[in-house]
């Protein structure tokens, strides 16, 4: 945040508000509490924390060995690289290798900055990843939501989901494909604008009517999905034929 008339950062100020105003605060005098009732505080002491502080070390304790399909999805948070020690490369081969075969995944105990967690060890490729999970407690049941359960759905309009999902399926993931255009866009603005060029006008999205039946969105997507896929057929042919087509000289 920029105090736009000097061009200066913004510094946030620590303070409290009382009938007075409110009051800055140096640093020394700031402590940190747990509020356990509107209003009322328990202070904690770094000596408070080191006594409940887990121990942070580079190791990974493996608890239990399980299916992957059976944990829930909505428990894994983010993924790391695990890479062994030059001791460790043969546990490390072993373990990635036993649980390939077995086809499962260890849950395990890890403290990373101080803080401890549960992960599950996977094994990917020639690598083993450490998959950071959700505590039970911070994951909310379905239970608790509003969903529709099971519900007759009518045949056409299954036939039609199902040709949308077929017209827009392919054989394999390519990450790569996919990029974060908002991403991109702000950081050209932030050069042009840092160059002192010409900001490019932003592009209008196209405004849609107001579908309310499922069958005409199905429907226009299907043939949305098929327009597409026929240019990148059409394209892909062009390419091949000009690649094959022998090339002439030119005549002296």
């Amino acid at each position: 945040m920029i105090h736009e008339p000097s061009g200066k950062p913004i510094r946030q100020v620590k303070g409290v508000r009382d009938g007075d105003g409110f009051h800055e605060v140096p640093d020394n005098e700031i402590v940190k509490g747990y509020e356990y009732e509107k209003g009322d505080y328990v202070i904690l002491t770094d000596d408070d924390f080191k006594k409940v502080n887990p121990e942070a070390t580079q190791s990974v304790d493996i608890l239990e060995f399980v299916e992957l399909d059976q944990i829930n999805p909505m428990y894994f948070d983010k993924p790391y690289y695990l890479e062994p020690t030059k001791q460790g490369r043969h546990a490390y081969a072993l373990l990635r290798e036993a649980l390939e075969r077995a086809n499962k995944v260890a849950i395990a105990r890890v403290v990373i900055r101080t803080k401890e967690t549960i992960a599950a060890v996977k094994p990917s490729g020639d690598a083993l990843v450490l998959e950071i999970m959700h505590w039970a407690d911070e994951i909310v049941e379905e239970s608790n939501l509003d969903l529709p359960g099971e519900t007759k759905l009518p045949e056409p309009e299954m036939k039609m989901a199902k040709m949308l999902i077929d017209a827009m399926s392919v054989d394999t993931f390519e990450p790569e494909k996919f990029t974060n255009t908002y991403h991109d866009e702000l950081l050209a603005m932030i050069e042009a604008r840092a160059a002192g060029k010409e900001l490019p006008e932003p592009k209008k999205a196209p405004a849609r009517a107001k579908v309310v039946n499922l069958m005409d969105v199905l429907a226009e997507s299907v043939e949305a999905s098929k327009k597409h896929r026929g240019a990148r057929t059409a394209a892909a042919e062009k390419r091949a034929a000009h690649k094959a087509a022998p090339k002439r000289r030119k005549s002296a």
